[in-house]
């Protein structure tokens, strides 16, 4: 099979940071994809609860600079990078003094929900494209993993569905088990928008809630798949009410890692 470019952005990763099983899944797809001969890149938030100095990240001055909108502000991106022991697979981790120093990840030590989670997603999500492109590097496949990164599949279709870097790229979304009952503020639309977005593209992450975002990374996305085999409710009744026919690939069947080889080049064919 040809050889692809595939970029995976998730909020969680082992051994770096777990908290699902969305980790364990990303940990192992991409090195069984590498070891298939695919090129692979692997973006993640630097939350202030994985370690430095024991984890070996170390800034990629190259890449760090970039100043990232969010509503009316800019905030600097940081990048860190760090190789997943025994394995040849370096992890880049986008960083930001005021959303992810912090030692926790969604929720503080009081179990509240952060009240900036939505302007967390929408940085790490801008910075994940903006890092790509300096990069330089075009990505065949962008395979988004849970909610955090659902805003990607709606760039990468509307603000940059002309930039050479995306033009031609598939988006694979894949949902997990991972729903907080808590939404975002009411000015999360008007924060995340850019450039070129239609208002009815953005009528599912007007809901300002998990429900509202991660339909809104199934409707944009090429493909879809979920990392668990139990779908949430709320989630198959927006598949029923849609007719979008997900693509079931088991975490757990023995062949995933092929299963996902042919669903990729089946979308770019």
């Amino acid at each position: 099979m040809e050889k692809l470019r595939i970029l995976f952005v998730t909020s969680e990763i082992n051994p770096f940071l777990k908290i699902s099983s969305a980790a364990d899944f990303v940990r192992m797809l991409p090195q069984g994809l590498h070891e298939r001969g695919h090129e692979i890149r692997i973006l993640m938030p630097k939350f202030g609860v994985i370690n430095e100095r024991r984890n070996r990240l170390h800034e990629v001055v190259r890449l760090s600079g970039i100043n990232i909108r969010v509503g009316n502000e800019e905030k600097p991106l940081t990048i860190k990078v760090a190789s997943i022991p025994n394995v040849r697979l370096q992890v880049y981790f986008l960083d930001n003094e005021d959303y992810f120093q912090r030692k926790s990840v969604l929720f503080d030590n009081n179990d509240t929900f952060h009240p900036d989670n939505d302007e967390r997603a929408i940085f790490f999500c801008k910075g994940a494209i903006e890092t790509v492109k300096k990069l330089g590097w075009t990505p065949n496949i962008i395979h988004c993993h849970d909610w955090m990164t659902s805003l990607i599949p709606l760039y990468v279709k509307t603000h940059y569905k002309d930039d050479p870097v995306f033009q031609n790229s598939k988006v694979v979304f894949t949902v997990y088990n991972n729903a907080f009952n808590e939404h975002f503020p009411a000015s999360f639309v008007e924060k995340a928008r850019l450039d070129g977005i239609p208002h009815e593209t953005l009528r599912d992450f007007a809901e300002n809630s998990y429900y509202g975002v991660t339909k809104g990374g199934m409707r944009m996305a090429d493909a879809i798949t979920f990392g668990q085999n139990a779908i949430d409710p709320h989630i198959q009744a927006f598949l029923d009410d849609t007719n979008i026919q997900p693509r079931h690939v088991r975490a757990d069947a023995p062949d995933y890692i092929e299963r996902y080889q042919q669903l990729y080049h089946a979308i770019l064919n």
